[in-house]
């Protein structure tokens, strides 16, 4: 079944492009539609951001002080022990692996365990970290706990400088 349609864009919807500077005739002649001079009037005439007309920005008037330790911060992903009472079954060993597959955490981010909930099953942990009162619950549950170091961001490190001699 073939139809016969136009197809075509509703009136005003595709306008023409406005060329501007292009003679008196054109009717966007003379300034081209920029005004009377000044600095945005003329070619390559811009300003970046924050600029103020000259006056000392606010950026440079306002003092800048202080450390932050945001680039150097660790990320952990945080497992309670009541979570893992849950989902797992004793005799099973806990690892950055087994708990994405039971959905408790994310990929690539070391894992901490803390100790909120209740828990009773003799587990074995293998994790980044784990509190004081985790490590205790697990042992007195009779399960034993390993912790690994935490995968370390590559930094560049601060190159030797060479000395003559």
């Amino acid at each position: 079944m073939a139809h016969d349609f136009d197809l075509h864009a509703p009136v005003g919807a595709n306008k023409r492009k406005r060329i501007i500077g292009r003679g008196q005739g054109s009717g966007r002649g003379t300034t081209a539609g920029k005004g009377n001079k000044g600095q945005k009037a003329r070619s390559g005439g811009k300003t970046y951001i924050g600029f103020e007309g000259g006056q000392m920005p606010l950026y440079r008037r306002l003092a800048h002080r202080g450390f932050s330790n945001y680039p150097f911060k660790k990320e952990w992903q945080i497992v309670n022990l009541g979570e893992i009472e849950k989902r797992y079954e004793a005799g099973e060993t806990v690892d950055p692996a087994s708990l994405y597959t039971k959905g408790l955490v994310k990929k690539n981010i070391p894992v901490k365990i803390l100790a909120t909930g209740s828990f009773g099953k003799k587990l074995s942990f293998k994790v980044a970290a784990a509190s004081a009162s985790a490590k205790e619950k697990i042992e007195k549950a009779g399960g034993s706990i390993a912790v690994d170091p935490p995968l370390e961001k590559a930094r560049p490190k601060n190159k030797q400088r060479k000395t003559n001699g």
